[in-house]
């Protein structure tokens, strides 16, 4: 009995390392490469992407976050290794209805949802290396008083620009993985973690 109890748990620990091995862990904000044979540091491969311009202001709020996420403080490469052609559309849209006083229905609040289509290319081919659409909803208040209610409305605007730099950065590190390149700090855990849909 006990032999067979033996051989069962060798069994379960073989089992065990085998499915272990399969796994890969890597740290949350590691330096080091994510990817075998390459040479550029994981912080550096997504510092190495330039972000075209864009024209409106929600646009560039979420263009000044990803820069600022991408290069983590260092601003844009002066020799990009990778160009990012970000196109982003805001929607508006009241949330719900309160009957007040006077008997008309106002919308007390909003919600703001911002979408990001995005080209990544490679700088010195032209090639596209990866595409994706991504969106942030965040909702506010409506005050009657109509610039609290506009004031609140670019709040909104704001808070789901940085979050939805960040959805993207994650997105674009996802790509670059997929395509054997290097990516920085991120794991597809803490995306998990974060209860991000990729």
């Amino acid at each position: 009995m006990t032999h067979l109890l033996r051989r069962t748990a060798l069994y379960g620990l073989v089992a065990s390392v085998a499915l272990v091995s399969a796994c890969t862990v890597r740290p949350l904000y590691s330096s080091a490469p994510l990817s075998a044979g390459s040479q550029a540091g994981a912080a550096a491969e997504l510092g190495s992407i330039s972000v075209k311009p864009v024209n409106t202001r929600y646009a560039q709020q979420v263009r000044n976050n990803l820069i600022f996420a991408l290069g983590q403080g260092a601003g844009e490469p002066a020799s990009p290794a990778y160009s990012l052609d970000l196109g982003v559309t805001e929607l508006v849209e009241s949330a719900a209805t309160v009957q007040v006083t006077t008997d008309d229905d106002e919308p007390t609040a909003g919600t703001v949802t911002l979408t990001a289509n995005y080209v990544l290319t490679d700088a010195k081919t032209g090639t596209t290396i990866a595409t994706g659409r991504r969106s942030i909803a965040s909702s506010f208040d409506r005050p009657r008083q109509e610039f609290a209610s506009y004031r609140a409305q670019i709040d909104a605007e704001n808070r789901a620009a940085r979050e939805l730099a960040d959805l993207l950065r994650l997105s674009i590190a996802q790509n670059l993985i997929k395509h054997g390149k290097t990516v920085a700090g991120w794991s597809l855990d803490s995306a998990i973690l974060r209860g991000w849909k990729l």
